[in-house]
């Protein structure tokens, strides 16, 4: 759709240079515009891969906001309009170095994280750390957009470079102007029960173009479909922007250059965005780095996770696809075999003599089937202070769970103490992490090294996990399963 926005503006500009430069800036003053990262803690960029290429992470926020007439039409629920929003769609685009393959990420909006504290640029107003877990969609309250993308950043590790958000009067309008999504369902369905709940989406069995507002209920339909949670919301959404991107590929021009400048405008003032996206050509300029990807080479995902009571928090299998997404591994499995990874560049602040470097070695063995391994953050004390790091102290009053062995460090002053340390033990720069979690350099010791004194790097499974439920950009025989409790005839 971006890329259609610049077709408009050739159109426009063909005419008058005068015209066509105030419609440029016509448009551009449609874009709102909001902080990247409110949070205190920063994920240090990708290093370039051998070309010089990094990957690109967007954020897509879809909001509930129902702060004007048309969004409360869209939303409902009139009882909650002008209140704070939330953060009901989220899903991580990761494009890949190489502009070869794309994959996205859905984190349902019912997950239970933890959300940093975050400052209001505009107001400096500053929300604290939740306490305890919290829904994840909470956290575009906590001063906007770039909240989400911070409380992202923590979880996942994955450095966010944009986002873009859209509300429900966005979202009918840009399906509106493309014309048609086919989505299939494999009964007839009406998303409505006795209490009056549900989208109100109404469709027969088999495959139909939805647009404008029947796109959106589409979008937001939990009840009728499989079980009725987010996580069959989330399927449906992945459906509808598979089909929405072949559509697009197939219509790449369109021969109205009234609906392109309905497009252009639908689609900017849709939108708000992180500074570095606040113009048609930024947009337009990415758009083209997105159409790179050809449909069979997009994976879509949602984050693995299990169900805490009515709400739900990641699992192991999580954070595989997020280290997947941090290394730039490619979803669908199909990446070309990968040279081994160079030294990382050396840390700003070199690290200090062994014998200055303070650490604390906590025992992160135990897991689901077993046991923590006694004496293990005791002897991997031993094993740091027979190698010069006299200042190595065991700490038996934490008892983590930990997959792999990993050091953490708090800040960039010690990270060149954490990698010393790691190169001592052989454990890999890639276990070497910067967490606010810490206070200083902390080594814990995980599943993968419950015995022996000799550190062995378990080799890496690059499989994206089943239980992420991927879907291929290319798949057009993808069908919603109806529940039948909302079917009709």
């Amino acid at each position: 759709m971006l890329r259609w926005t610049a077709v408009v503006l050739a159109v426009v500009l063909a005419g008058t240079a005068g015209a066509g430069y105030l419609y440029y800036e016509h448009l551009n003053d449609n874009i709102k515009q909001d902080a990247l990262n409110l949070g205190d803690n920063k994920v240090a960029k990708p290093t370039p891969n051998a070309a010089g290429q990094t990957p690109l992470n967007i954020l897509v926020i879809g909001s509930d906001a129902r702060d004007s007439e048309e969004n409360q039409q869209l939303g409902g629920a009139r009882e909650t309009f002008g209140s704070t929003p939330l953060a009901d769609v989220q899903m991580l685009v990761h494009l890949s170095a190489d502009r070869s393959n794309m994959s996205v990420v859905s984190m349902p909006r019912d997950t239970l994280l933890e959300i940093p504290r975050c400052t209001d640029p505009d107001d400096g107003e500053v929300y604290p750390a939740s306490e305890g877990r919290v829904m994840t969609n909470q956290s575009l309250g906590h001063g906007g957009p770039g909240c989400t993308v911070a409380t992202w950043q923590e979880l996942t590790g994955i450095h966010i470079d944009h986002f873009v958000m859209v509300d429900f009067a966005g979202v009918v309008s840009m399906a509106d102007a493309v014309g048609g999504v086919p989505v299939c369902v494999d009964a007839n369905i009406h998303s409505r029960d006795a209490g009056g709940h549900g989208s109100g989406l109404k469709l027969e069995k088999g495959t139909h173009p939805v647009k404008g507002e029947q796109a959106l209920q589409w979008l937001r339909t939990r009840y009728g479909f499989e079980d009725g949670s987010d996580l069959a919301r989330a399927k449906a959404q992945h459906m509808y922007l598979n089909a929405m991107v072949r559509v697009l590929r197939e219509n790449a021009t369109l021969s109205s250059p009234n609906r392109l400048r309905r497009l252009a405008e639908e689609a900017t003032e849709a939108l708000t965005v992180d500074p570095d996206l606040d113009s048609v050509k930024k947009l337009y300029d990415l758009s083209d780095e997105l159409r790179k990807v050809k449909p069979e080479r997009i994976t879509m995902t949602t984050m693995p996770n299990r169900y805490v009571g009515a709400r739900v928090e990641p699992t192991e299998d999580a954070e595989q696809l997020f280290r997947l997404v941090r290394e730039d591994i490619a979803l669908d499995g199909k990446d070309a075999k990968k040279k081994p990874d160079a030294e990382p560049e050396p840390p700003a602040d070199p690290a200090a003599p062994d014998d200055e470097i303070a650490v604390q070695v906590r025992n992160g063995t135990r897991t689901d089937e077993l046991g923590t391994a006694p004496g293990r953050a005791n002897t991997v004390t031993g094993l740091l202070v027979d190698r010069g790091f006299t200042k190595a102290v065991a700490d038996p009053s934490v008892l983590p769970s930990e997959d792999r062995t990993v050091i953490r460090y708090p800040s960039a002053d010690l990270e060149g103490d954490a990698r010393r340390v790691a190169k001592s033990l052989g454990v890999p720069a890639s276990s070497v992490k910067r967490s606010t979690d810490v206070s200083g350099v902390t080594l814990v010791v995980g599943a993968d090294w419950r015995e022996d004194t000799a550190y062995r790097a378990p080799e890496s499974d690059d499989r994206t996990p089943e239980s992420a439920e991927a879907l291929n950009g290319a798949d057009d025989s993808a069908c919603m399963h109806v529940n039948p409790a909302f079917t009709w005839s």
